[in-house]
């Protein structure tokens, strides 16, 4: 059910679009949004005093400074940690994740990653 105010759009809150009630693409470097569905561009007035916040991983392969450290904890593991043997350096602890990349009717696959050496592996459960 939607509302309406008495100008025909509609009452909606921040992030939405208040003529057609579409949400609104982040802002774009104009500090303009355009409504996908109705082309109307608002200000950042649109979405109120709604805030955004995000963080950027990036790969830790990619690391070149020396102050890296070479004994990791389980702390810095990258998920759950389980007693399973590293084929590379013999660590006894590896931290895993699943993800279900094949059909469904199918197990899911387990990326294994030792918290010393952080060698991966995968496997199909």
């Amino acid at each position: 059910m939607s509302q309406t105010n008495d100008s025909g759009s509609f009452i909606s809150t921040p992030g939405f679009c208040s003529d057609c009630g579409s949400i609104l693409p982040l802002l774009g470097d104009k500090g303009n949004v355009r409504c996908y569905a109705c082309k109307r561009e608002w200000g950042p007035e649109a979405f109120g005093d709604m805030a955004m916040s995000y963080t950027i991983n990036f790969n830790e392969d990619n690391v070149y400074a020396s102050a890296k450290q070479k004994d990791e904890t389980e702390e810095d593991a990258e998920g759950p940690v389980v007693e399973r043997k590293c084929p590379q350096c013999q660590n006894d602890k590896m931290s895993y994740a699943t993800l279900q990349l094949r059909s469904a009717d199918e197990g899911q696959t387990v990326f294994y990653t030792c918290t010393k050496c952080k060698y991966k592996e995968t496997e199909n459960s």
